[in-house]
């Protein structure tokens, strides 16, 4: 049965009648619960750990314990939560963001995010690539969540990108690790900066990881700040559409060899991110306010409730030892991007802000 199951991964309607099939979803929902239910403690919020994080992490726990005892019963609904239910989590993540909320911030914030994406996107390709001599798959996803938002960007690229489950458990770490560190850098760091509230929202929003370290980090120092490093945070995630359409173009360039081992010059497949697409349509009719607030809050947290989930399967088939192997490299460019973030952000802003 197991093996009809597999094969028929790309069609998941069929897989509904099978019980292994929900028996893994059933996991995948007991692991999301509790990670939903931790992220609302005190001790999380101090932390900024969102219930993403802490669903890999119990998923990683799971899944290098008891999980594989049980893996031929549950694989199916795992994997389904793993890839499908990330997809529509990430269409629904459209409705968290509105077109007025993007001109909020103007063309500074929207020129701020842009050059600052770019840069740091391209740096990571640079050193991962060129100089660490890290694996594609590895070092383009740290860099999409070093550039974008953190481990949504990760699982977001992760179907483009079709990296395997422990390099982008290695990647989401690499960005939580330094995100949270932010989180707390940036409230010291702020009486030096000789940046306005409103400045030092755009910083935060512009180069700190996840939403959660944003909200946390601009918080600290005032609401004005925080609303604007939401606000200008939003504009980033807004941009992860375009760039996972830019990013898959990246990857079809890439030339094919034929059976010999020769290049040859026919392009690989472009894959067409669809999920992303229609995040941008979500957004387009949240812009609209068609859509009654009630509805809105629901899907919000539907939302949540599908990219925790993915999140947990994620963490699930995600193996120990494939993270040992990875070695220090990937800690390596993360270090190296928050660096970057932190000063050549700063430098970026305060340059965008003169010439504006």
């Amino acid at each position: 049965m197991f093996a009809k199951i597999a094969a028929s991964a790309h069609n998941p309607v069929p897989l509904l009648r099978h019980a292994d099939y929900w028996g893994g979803i059933g996991l995948v929902m007991v692991i999301a619960l509790c990670s939903l239910a931790f992220a609302d403690s005190h001790w999380a919020s101090q932390l900024g750990l969102s219930a993403l994080t802490i669903a890999v992490v119990i998923g990683m726990i799971a899944g290098n314990t008891f999980f594989p005892r049980i893996a031929d019963k549950a694989a199916a609904g795992v994997d389904f939560s793993k890839n499908s239910l990330l997809r529509l989590g990430v269409v629904l993540y459209g409705f968290r963001i509105t077109f007025q909320q993007i001109a909020g911030v103007g063309m500074t914030g929207f020129i701020t995010d842009m050059a600052t994406l770019s840069l740091t996107f391209g740096l990571a390709l640079l050193v991962g690539l060129k100089l660490l001599k890290m694996d594609r798959e590895t070092a383009l996803l740290i860099g999409t969540g070093s550039s974008i938002c953190g481990a949504a960007a990760i699982m977001a690229a992760e179907p483009v990108v079709r990296a395997q489950a422990h390099k982008v458990s290695v990647a989401v770490a690499t960005v939580v690790v330094f995100g949270t560190l932010s989180m707390f850098l940036y409230p010291l760091l702020y009486p030096l900066l000789g940046l306005s509230d409103h400045a030092y929202g755009i910083f935060v929003g512009s180069t700190v990881h996840e939403v959660a370290q944003v909200v946390a980090a601009g918080s600290a120092v005032s609401d004005t700040a925080a609303n604007t490093a939401i606000i200008e945070k939003m504009l980033r995630v807004m941009m992860l559409a375009p760039f996972l359409v830019g990013l898959s173009l990246f990857l079809a360039k890439g030339k094919k060899t034929d059976g010999n081992g020769r290049k040859t010059n026919t392009a690989a497949r472009i894959t067409i991110p669809w999920f992303a697409v229609l995040f941008v349509v979500a957004s387009g009719i949240h812009s609209l306010n068609i859509v009654p607030e009630a509805t809105v809050a629901m899907l919000n947290t539907f939302d949540t409730l599908m990219l925790t989930m993915a999140m947990a399967a994620l963490g699930l088939r995600t193996h120990i030892g494939a993270i040992r192997q990875a070695g220090i490299r990937p800690l390596l460019l993360g270090a190296i991007l928050f660096v970057f973030l932190v000063v050549g952000g700063y430098g970026i802003n305060l340059a965008v802000a003169a010439i504006g």
